[in-house]
């Protein structure tokens, strides 16, 4: 329990150091109070602190665990409804020189949504008369290059618009929208794309705290037809953002190609029509024009580079999902959803980042940075909550309640993994 007590410290007031912490521990009288140490105790040196964290509870569920029985007590006072929901990423930086690395061959692992969108072509093809796709179970999993850093292999390379380059970790944030208490926290490699783990996580949390999600907010990034498609079938209104697509000077854009539902097919600008020709492994319907009208067509140059004169114009098996989506996005009603991201997710990152160092991940691992993660999740949701409290109560100027605070500690005490024993000088493995 000291242990935990000691880690909240430096979590609430943005002790970066567990050097620096046993320092402030030693000499702060308010710091000794919480954690019960008496002014004449003896306070743990900081070898003995971080042995006691990394032995005691490696391959434990601990951290998820505290951060999770922090949610309930938030549920249970009235705090979190789970209704509305909002989701975003940030970068933590990985301890690890951004130039010292191999490039190495990693296979690629198979989406969540694999299986049903599988089912999914598959369906679409024999509803146009085609056969289903050959696919080879034997057959070894696509492999990319990949940048691996040689001192923190589990960080990924992060290349993206506007986000500096090198090695970090994306924390996956999901808060309420009540009162913006965090509700999901799950780290991977920033090289992982924000909508893959995203559906799987909300799963998790309609589980774990039985939400009844009615709708979420999310930014671009996830506008995918999986994350639509899977938002639809569980009932959930999406709002998302936009991100204007990549266009090249000079051509045709594709919402100039109109899509005729009744006939399946798309109509070019000059009025010429685009029939289906095949799904592909990917969920994509292929439409193809004619080569011959193509050829002598006066606007080719702005339509097509092909060397065939064959304009190709997809549209994937979940785009109705996808365009429902974004239509809710132009409603008044989407519109107030969209608008409460910054009021909510974004701030929070912004206070995380700001009051508790959560620019940098502390430590090397994916596990290491995802316990970092939780426990800063889990202490600003105790400020928040001790705030809300001392609000709801009345009394005065608002301020933290720190008896709840401390019950909230007390609480952890209860949970499987039992900690609450005086820390070891020589803790064993």
């Amino acid at each position: 329990m000291v242990m935990f007590k000691l880690l909240f410290i430096g979590y609430l007031f943005g002790v970066r150091s567990e050097r620096q912490l046993m320092r402030e521990v030693q000499v702060n009288v308010a710091y000794r109070w919480f954690a019960r140490f008496r002014l004449t105790d003896k306070v743990p040196d900081a070898s003995t602190f971080s042995q006691n964290r990394r032995r005691r509870f490696t391959d434990t569920t601990v951290y998820q665990e505290i951060f999770d029985e922090i949610v309930r007590q938030a549920i249970k006072r009235g705090l979190v409804d789970g209704r509305v929901l909002y989701t975003d990423s940030t970068h933590l930086k990985a301890n690890a020189n951004k130039g010292k690395f191999d490039v190495v061959k990693l296979e690629q692992t198979p989406a969540a949504y694999t299986e049903a969108l599988n089912a999914a072509v598959d369906a679409d093809r024999a509803a146009h008369g085609r056969k289903p796709l050959d696919r080879d179970d034997d057959e070894p999993p696509s492999s990319k290059d990949t940048k691996l850093s040689r001192t923190d292999p589990d960080s990924g390379y992060m290349v993206r618009d506007d986000k500096p380059k090198g090695f970090f970790y994306l924390d996956h944030r999901t808060v309420d929208a009540k009162h913006a208490i965090i509700t999901d926290t799950h780290v991977t490699p920033a090289s992982v794309h924000d909508s893959q783990p995203y559906l799987d996580r909300l799963d998790r949390q309609r589980e774990r705290f039985e939400f009844k999600v009615e709708a979420v907010g999310l930014d671009a990034g996830y506008f995918t037809p999986a994350v639509c498609q899977g938002l639809e079938e569980r009932g959930i209104a999406g709002v998302m953002g936009y991100r204007t697509p990549n266009h090249k000077p000079g051509m045709f854009y594709k919402r100039q190609f109109k899509y005729d539902a009744y006939r399946n097919e798309y109509v070019c600008p000059q009025g010429q029509a685009l029939p289906y020709s095949t799904t592909n492994r990917l969920g994509y319907r292929e439409y193809k024009s004619n080569a011959q009208i193509c050829g002598r067509c006066p606007v080719r140059s702005q339509c097509t580079n092909s060397a065939i004169a064959v304009k190709v114009v997809t549209r994937h098996v979940w785009e109705r999902a996808k365009e429902r989506v974004d239509a809710r996005r132009l409603t008044e009603w989407g519109q107030r959803i969209y608008a409460r991201r910054k009021q909510t997710v974004e701030r929070s990152f912004a206070d995380a980042k700001q009051l508790h160092g959560h620019r940098y991940a502390r430590m090397r691992g994916l596990r290491k940075v995802a316990e970092q993660c939780l426990l800063a999740a889990a202490a600003q949701n105790i400020k928040k909550i001790a705030m809300l409290l001392a609000r709801k109560r009345k009394k005065g100027p608002a301020g933290p309640d720190w008896r709840f605070v401390r019950m909230l500690l007390r609480l952890v005490s209860g949970l499987r993994c039992s900690f609450d024993y005086p820390l070891a000088a020589n803790p064993q493995s």
